[in-house]
């Protein structure tokens, strides 16, 4: 009897809302890595990234944070915060039950390089 009184909840409506990318990588590529290699590696390039930067000077920024926003959040003056839901790197990192701490020191919206 209860089981009438449910609304079904579409599949898509449990996925987090992800905003869409500000540039593209190329006009064959839409980010520096395929989609899928960067949903589960992301951040182990940043971290390879931070440390051929911090150990050996190298500035690449095929895989650097800053590009990462300057593609991926918009420089809007309204546009979310990190702290919003609604940001590109918050929005999958909430629904993952991820903690992120980037911000603490890296800039949430783009800055020109």
């Amino acid at each position: 009897m209860l089981l009438g009184t449910f609304t079904p909840v579409m599949a898509d409506d449990l996925l987090p809302y992800i905003p869409e990318a500000q540039e593209r990588f190329s006009e064959t590529q839409g980010c520096v890595e395929e989609t899928q290699d960067m949903r589960v590696n992301h951040m182990d390039y940043i971290l390879h990234q931070r440390d051929e930067t911090m150990h050996k000077g190298i500035r690449d920024k095929q895989h650097s944070l800053v590009e990462c926003i300057n593609c991926h959040v918009s420089d809007s003056v309204d546009a979310p915060r990190v702290s919003s839901e609604k940001h590109f790197c918050n929005s999958c990192h909430t629904y993952a039950a991820v903690s992120i701490d980037c911000f603490q020191c890296h800039a949430d919206r783009p800055v020109e390089t």
